[in-house]
């Protein structure tokens, strides 16, 4: 599936002010941009449940995205029409994964949420964090299981560590090349557009 071409068609919306000519124009700018909004975080909940994270994880960090401004729990509750406590342990989760940050407004006691909006930190925060719960742990488990069989001479146990091993150093090159891409910021795009030979069409 084109994700970039699916993208443009789920926050397409018609022009209300071309088909109700007596439409107030701010009520119509208000419901295009409404409507925008709820296709981007139907879409972004799609692709998350697709990459096996939760959606109401995916829509309340794509509505705080979309939407580009800070807002509390109440106003969090009543947009994604969840519970106090979903929105509470979603929160908390995407605090622990950096993604949204805790503000504070003078004279209000409440907390308040902002979705990070520089899209190459996003990925890479994400990515380091995926990395960290899932690739580290798998490269930790596979040293483990190869150890086991140190000391063992036998044909079969030779040939299993072997591919344990083999599994494991492929593991390990792949974080370090990965954690480098991360680590060169926004250009590792244009890096690697260019050595895919993409480059000069991203810029047409």
């Amino acid at each position: 599936m084109d994700y970039a071409n699916y993208l443009g068609y789920c926050l397409h919306v018609p022009n209300s002010t071309t088909e109700n000519h007596s439409q107030d124009p701010n009520t119509a700018s208000l419901e295009i941009l409404t409507q925008g909004q709820e296709r981007f975080i139907a879409l972004w909940g799609d692709m998350g449940a697709r990459w096996g994270v939760p959606r109401s994880m995916t829509e309340l960090h794509a509505m705080l995205y979309i939407v580009g401004e800070s807002m509390n729990t109440d106003e969090i509750m009543k947009k994604l029409s969840i519970s106090r406590g979903n929105a509470s342990m979603t929160l908390r989760t995407l605090l622990d994964w950096g993604i949204v940050t805790r503000t504070h407004k003078r004279d209000d006691r409440k907390d308040y949420y902002t979705a990070e909006q520089d899209v190459w930190k996003l990925f890479s925060t994400v990515a380091r964090a995926r990395k960290r719960r899932e690739l580290e742990p798998l490269a930790s488990t596979l040293q483990a299981l190869a150890n086991t069989l140190k000391g063992v001479d036998t044909s079969e146990v030779v040939a299993q560590r072997k591919r344990l091993e083999s599994m494991l150093e492929f593991i390990v090159q792949f974080d370090g090349i990965s954690e480098r891409f991360l680590s060169m910021g926004g250009s590792s795009i244009e890096v690697f557009a260019k050595l895919l030979g993409t480059g000069n069409a991203t810029q047409k």
